[in-house]
């Protein structure tokens, strides 16, 4: 996918300016490709997005935010036993934490009109957002970006059939507002770190 090497170069951060004139247009277009948009009102929420080529530059990526925010030998909450070797690779314990740093997990999908994540309990367990560590590292794949989130729960639908998830929500604010309205009541913000890895 160019698109993401055309916003973000070789990993080099694109000034607030030339992101804006890069999408001179409110990132609800319909005009622009759903990956676009997705990328757009995700970095709008204020979600940290990473994006990654191959499985190597997850690693690489995951060990630079560790370092970044000093969580090197740190409790994590993680429920899916496929992302343990990032943690025992890194010396994180991730068994019952009572104080974790952060959360490392997947999603079910990434909604692009609202530049969302949609999570079930197959990630979060029953856990509501604000249950959840203010840090929460994510990967997803690009073919997981859908427009809305009626899409997100069609995909859920067909994924599961039988073994349907419970606890499916949305988290949207990726930092605290300076004034809430009642948009963001109840919301809780998170400080989110997105590995995007090209599977298309």
């Amino acid at each position: 996918m160019s698109l993401f090497r055309k916003f973000f170069g070789s990993g080099e951060e694109s000034s607030e300016e030339e992101n804006h004139s890069e999408f001179n247009r409110s990132g609800s277009d319909l005009s622009l490709p759903v990956d676009e948009r997705f990328t757009f009102n995700f970095k709008k929420n204020g979600g940290k997005f990473l994006y990654c080529e191959n499985l190597g530059e997850v690693k690489e990526h995951f060990e630079n935010i560790l370092e970044e925010n000093d969580w090197f030998e740190s409790e994590v909450l993680c429920f899916d036993p496929a992302l343990y070797n990032m943690l025992d690779d890194n010396k994180l314990t991730y068994d019952k934490p009572s104080n974790p740093k952060f959360l490392l997990a997947t999603c079910e999908n990434l909604i692009a009109e609202e530049g969302s994540i949609l999570f079930s309990s197959n990630q979060i367990k029953q856990k509501k957002p604000n249950e959840l560590p203010t840090n929460i590292i994510i990967l997803a794949t690009t073919s997981q970006i859908v427009e809305s989130t009626s899409d997100g729960l069609r995909m859920i639908k067909k994924k599961y059939e039988k073994d349907y998830p419970t606890n499916i929500t949305t988290i949207k604010y990726f930092e605290k507002v300076k004034e809430e309205d009642f948009l963001h009541y109840g919301s809780s913000a998170k400080n989110l770190y997105l590995l995007l890895l090209e599977d298309l």
